[in-house]
């Protein structure tokens, strides 16, 4: 898989696809990209090149714990928009699920020169979610280096997984300063909790309404990603066009993606009915 370096850390992505206007996929959590294989693979088939990727801190990318820059989810826009420029993808449509869908908002917000369009699955929003991903993204985390310091945070199952994605980043991290380590993780999960009262997590009203960028959402229906969520996110976008799977909510904290597949089909050709519209205008 090809490696860049995208802004000082290395960066893994593969594109699928041959030709055609190139659109970025996401995946949510701190998942790698691999989730996205088989959507990707789906819209290559229709005439699209797929940029997929591991944001820093997920999958085979590097694994960099600083908060110089800021928020971890607004860095990892701007990589994102680095790595699109670096394979001359400009512009393109962005797309993603749950955290790959806040972080395609936040793309078109911080460049938008970049985004031809946005792709928006499964949009992340309400009070379980808000009480359930801080937790999820750094205060587990937290408390393991609390209780145990470096070792106790490399023992747990995230981190595990991404060593065995690029053992490289093991000894670094093992040997971070816990108190640095806890300070950036504590500093990224105060950046994370602000605003999750919002409709949709992390981006306020006013943000959404300035976007300019056309965008295609897909409402997700667990508690996690709700159908409310998503219909937010379709009426606060200007012009935005909603595309209803017709999926029943259900009351379950998480319906993990990969259970999504009977959907992809449908998902490609309406993503891709809609990048076509795009690119005419």
């Amino acid at each position: 898989m090809p490696v860049a370096n995208i802004r000082g850390v290395n960066i893994a992505y593969q594109i699928l696809g041959e030709a055609g206007p190139f659109v970025t996929l996401t995946t949510g959590g701190r998942r790698g990209h691999q989730e996205f294989l088989p959507l990707g693979r789906k819209l290559a088939a229709l005439g699209f090149r797929v940029l997929l990727h591991d944001r820093r801190n997920t999958g085979a990318s590097d694994i960099v714990i600083d908060d110089a820059e800021g928020a971890e989810e607004l860095i990892w826009a701007d990589d994102l928009a680095a790595l699109i420029r670096h394979i001359g993808a400009a512009p393109a449509f962005i797309g993603g699920s749950s955290a790959g869908a806040r972080l395609s908002i936040l793309v078109a917000l911080r460049h938008p020169e970049v985004a031809r369009g946005l792709l928006l699955l499964r949009v992340t929003g309400g009070a379980f979610a808000t009480a359930r991903l801080p937790d999820n993204y750094y205060g587990q985390f937290i408390r393991a280096a609390e209780h145990g310091g470096m070792a106790a945070v490399c023992a747990t199952d995230q981190y595990r997984e991404r060593f065995a994605a690029n053992p490289a980043n093991e000894a670094p991290l093992r040997a971070m300063d816990p108190a640095r380590y806890i300070a950036v993780m504590r500093s990224w999960l105060t950046a994370f909790s602000n605003g999750g009262e919002w409709p949709v997590m992390g981006v306020s009203e006013g943000q959404l309404g300035s976007l300019k960028t056309p965008t295609i959402v897909i409402p997700g229906n667990d508690n996690t990603h709700s159908r409310e969520s998503g219909l937010a996110a379709a009426q606060l976008i200007p012009g935005a066009e909603l595309h209803d799977l017709g999926l029943e909510q259900q009351d379950l904290p998480l319906i993990p993606f990969e259970q999504w597949a009977p959907y992809e089909d449908e998902i490609a050709t309406t993503f891709a009915a809609f990048m076509r519209r795009v690119t005419a205008e």
